[in-house]
């Protein structure tokens, strides 16, 4: 093939818009999740107690880690629902949607069943006090019984973004989370609950998110031709495409929160302020992900859906198209965090020796979306064209020959070395992918699977 900078991959003006108008939604979704976040500690932080909000923290951070590592529900289902629905195979969107949501309610279930030990085991890995320990069971106990909703409402996004519908999951994900503040709100000063009043007003808004979900789902399959079919769901056969895709997500996926979890506890050993300062800092992460993956969301839908009509110049000029619009996002995160980094991080915190350590390391965060920028395109053009065990091998790659390495020969820096170590993780992830991207490219096996 042509070279990728070629003219003859230049994207059109109706391109970059297309590109736009899938971005934009799932930014403004990304950020409604950290407000949720604010609230909820606002909340339960005017309790008179400070265990009460320590309980919320763990008990949020055991489901968060499982969510997470369950995310692959998502990004899955939005690269082979995207492909059916570029060769208009209406039938095959449905049976992705119905296999997602079976899966999804199976793992949720499961979560339900195993509530108990999986609490016991999380809640001794984290040791917190005494009196956060009571509080954080009640905050679980109840937390988890919106596991089947909280996975299916991740199937849904990732069919309603494979279908090129990312406006429907930003009403989704805005409803949820204002359910879940008045909520929180009602049940803690209203009924005076604690905890558990936020767990319930967590579950009640993931239950209706999924209602609401599944109420536009039936609304956009009237314009989608097709029919339902019973015996792919029945089957385990018909499931291992699906399982396949998943696999890989999921170890990737893995990877990825134990080197964060890495992360966290090699600041916490250096000294408390630092570790203060990194969970400060990592929200500057958190912020580039949340901008930058309007990006990666719009390429899944847009490449997936291109490459399943066979159409491959225009998947190339998708790739470009959310190329350029990245990096000019990601220029101007560098231009955002070098002029404003320190009032962000005053914002943050108020704790001058955290504001101090915090702003000695901020430079790192000033590269940073220059350096990630890559790794967070390059995953959504490879989850749209499943090319998922390419993921899974690139995140290997770079977790264990870079980061390791590099984390291992600076410790004599300090967190300087920490945070050396993690830009070189998104820099490899980056460099693989493109790697992986060139290759596949020149053998022109896009539509083989990965």
């Amino acid at each position: 093939m042509r070279s990728i900078t070629s003219w003859q991959y230049w994207p059109e003006k109706k391109l970059h818009s297309r590109i736009w108008a899938l971005a934009w939604p799932m930014m403004l979704s990304n950020i409604t999740v950290p407000l949720l976040g604010l609230v909820d500690t606002a909340v339960i932080g005017h309790l008179p107690s400070p265990h009460y909000l320590g309980a919320v923290a763990v008990g949020s951070m055991i489901f968060t880690v499982i969510y997470w590592t369950f995310g692959f529900l998502r990004m899955g289902t939005t690269g082979m629902v995207a492909q059916a629905s570029g060769r208009e195979d209406g039938t095959a969107v449905r049976t992705l949607l119905a296999q997602s949501l079976i899966l999804a309610t199976v793992i949720g279930s499961l979560i339900i069943l195993l509530r108990t030990p999986v609490t016991d085991l999380a809640l001794r890995l984290m040791d917190p006090e005494v009196d956060v320990l009571g509080e954080a069971h009640a905050y679980a106990a109840i937390r988890a019984f919106g596991a089947p909703a909280m996975l299916c409402n991740y199937a849904l996004l990732g069919w309603f973004v494979g279908n090129q519908n990312t406006r429907v999951p930003l009403v989704l994900l805005t409803v949820s989370n204002l359910i879940n503040m008045l909520l929180n709100v009602f049940f803690v000063y209203g009924l005076g609950m604690h905890a558990d009043g936020v767990a319930l007003g967590s579950v009640i808004a993931e239950w209706s998110s999924l209602a609401l979900g599944l109420w536009f789902v039936r609304r956009m399959l009237k314009d989608i031709p097709g029919q339902w079919l019973t015996g792919p769901l029945k089957r385990l056969r018909d499931y291992s495409e699906m399982f396949r895709v998943n696999r890989y997500l999921f170890v990737r996926t893995v990877i990825l929160l134990l080197t964060l979890a890495f992360f966290t506890s090699q600041g916490a050993k250096q000294s408390t302020d630092i570790l203060s300062a990194n969970a400060v800092l990592l929200n500057f992460v958190m912020l580039i992900s949340n901008a930058l993956d309007g990006f990666a969301h719009a390429t899944e839908a847009l490449s997936g859906k291109v490459l399943g009509k066979g159409r491959r110049e225009e998947f190339y000029r998708t790739v470009v198209s959310a190329a350029i619009w990245s990096l000019v996002s990601a220029m101007l995160l560098v231009v955002i965090f070098a002029l404003g980094g320190n009032l962000i991080i005053s914002m943050l915190t108020g704790i001058e020796a955290v504001r101090n350590e915090a702003a000695i390391y901020l430079p790192w965060l000033i590269v940073l979306p220059l350096i990630g920028v890559w790794s967070f395109l390059l995953d959504g053009v490879f989850i749209g064209t499943t090319q998922v065990k390419a993921m899974q091998n690139t995140m290997l790659f770079s977790v264990f020959c870079v980061f390791a390495p590099v984390w291992w020969l600076s410790q004599p820096l300090g967190n300087h070395g920490l945070w050396m170590a993690l830009l070189s993780l998104f820099a490899a992830r980056g460099a693989s992918g493109a790697w992986v991207f060139w290759r596949i490219s020149r053998r022109d096996t896009w539509r083989e699977r990965g």
